[in-house]
């Protein structure tokens, strides 16, 4: 159970802040987004605020902000429709009922002959209370329609995501993946501060109950002078010295509170990766400090996109197999692997997949923010936005060939961990 809290808490915030920087890039351009959602499918979680529908969803597997201009759901006002207008008391229309028109008695029923709620915000039609002349209502810019019983706000073409400049839409679209590397910049600051940053001090930090530097004697703190009679002057020294002895007695000179001594210390025998090196349970010491952490949280960002970027270039060259690939199944059960090793490596893992989520996101891939980002760059090129129904066409063959590499995917993790 505390695996799956655990999945659901890192896999929400990764989504949750990637959305929410498109959402705000949106809302400083002026773009109306009718649905922040985290999550997909079904709706669960359901409110609304100001002209924004918060929404969580059932499937735990991404999100999206509905941004006008960008969804399918806006509807049309024909002529020959009846619909009912309430209005605001300047006299413009600020409800506009598509049907169901008997709940709203106080309404005026018009027959619509034009009607334009995006460029001049009007609709022309003839009332019912006075059919024989066609009278001109202005509209709010704000106003909604009512269809079925629920409430959509009209997007004025100032308020459409196609209206605003090429900058504009850029970093509506870029923030989403950004966010993910500021999330991940953060989490490793964090982990730093709470937990502290490796230093290469030749100092002991914390000591195994088990090991053989408690049984030998040596104390948290312990500043390592020599060891057999070789001068060590940084962490790295006693790190190599140590593996290179397993099995033999080490003096360790040190020194505690000011005075100096010498412990005799025999490393423990341990393989790894098919190697024998020496161990004595002490781990290395750490630095707390704000200006290490900020420090740290960089150095981690940068270290773990550019593992992750040679891992891709490795996939594209083909040494990396498309079996190795994981998706939700694979990250779902790696989460509960990581889990059992405590808060700070989970913490670590969130980072990681952040960062993994961001580089996915900004691959030049059809349906995917880089692929967005990629029809920006022609379009600069061009001095002109491609066919809207072009790119649509692209971005839906895009999501379509992702949706079947995700089967493939997770019928392998099926295969991997479970069969």
């Amino acid at each position: 159970m505390s695996t799956v809290i655990a999945f659901i808490v890192i896999f929400g915030a990764l989504v949750f802040f990637h959305e929410l920087g498109h959402f705000i890039f949106a809302k400083r351009a002026g773009i109306l987004c009718r649905e922040f959602a985290i999550g997909m499918g079904p709706k669960v979680f359901t409110h609304r605020k100001g002209e924004t529908t918060y929404t969580i969803r059932l499937l735990p597997i991404g999100g999206f902000v509905r941004m006008a201009g960008e969804d399918p759901e806006s509807v049309e006002i024909k002529p020959g429709y009846r619909i009912g207008l309430l209005f605001d008391n300047e006299n413009h229309v600020n409800k506009i009922i598509i049907n169901n028109k008997e709940k709203f008695p106080n309404c005026r029923i018009v027959e619509v002959e034009y009607a334009d709620i995006e460029k001049d915000l009007v609709i022309k039609g003839f009332p019912e209370d006075d059919s024989e002349s066609m009278q001109t209502f202005s509209v709010n810019p704000s106003a909604v329609i009512v269809e079925n019983g629920v409430e959509s706000q009209i997007a004025p073409i100032d308020r459409q995501f196609g209206s605003k400049t090429l900058p504009q839409r850029f970093l509506a679209i870029f923030a989403g993946p950004a966010m993910n590397f500021v999330l991940a910049f953060f989490i490793f600051i964090l982990i730093a501060l709470l937990q502290g940053v490796p230093s290469n001090e030749p100092q002991l930090g914390a000591i195994t109950p088990d090991g053989a530097a408690k049984s030998a004697g040596l104390q948290k703190g312990d500043i390592v002078q020599s060891i057999n009679g070789s001068e060590i002057s940084s962490w790295s020294d006693v790190v190599e010295i140590i593996q290179k002895n397993p099995n033999k007695k080490l003096d360790f000179s040190i020194i505690r509170n000011g005075k100096e001594s010498v412990i005799q210390v025999t490393p423990l025998e341990k393989t790894v990766e098919g190697k024998k090196i020496g161990i004595i349970g002490v781990y290395s010491p750490v630095e707390k400090s704000p200006f290490q952490a900020v420090k740290y949280g960089f150095t981690e960002t940068y270290f773990w996109t550019k593992q992750i970027f040679v891992m891709l270039g490795n996939l594209v060259t083909g040494q990396f197999s498309i079996d190795a690939l994981s998706g939700p199944v694979g990250i779902y059960n790696s989460t509960a692997e990581v889990a059992k090793s405590g808060i700070y490596y989970l913490m670590k893992w969130a980072g990681i997949l952040s960062i993994n989520l961001g580089i996915m996101n900004l691959l030049p891939i059809p349906a995917l923010d880089g692929g967005r980002l990629m029809f920006f760059a022609v379009e600069a090129v061009r001095g002109k936005p491609i066919d809207r129904q072009k790119e649509g066409m692209v971005h839906f063959i895009g999501f379509a060939l992702l949706m079947l590499l995700m089967l493939v995917v997770t019928w392998n993790d099926i295969q991997r961990f479970f069969l």
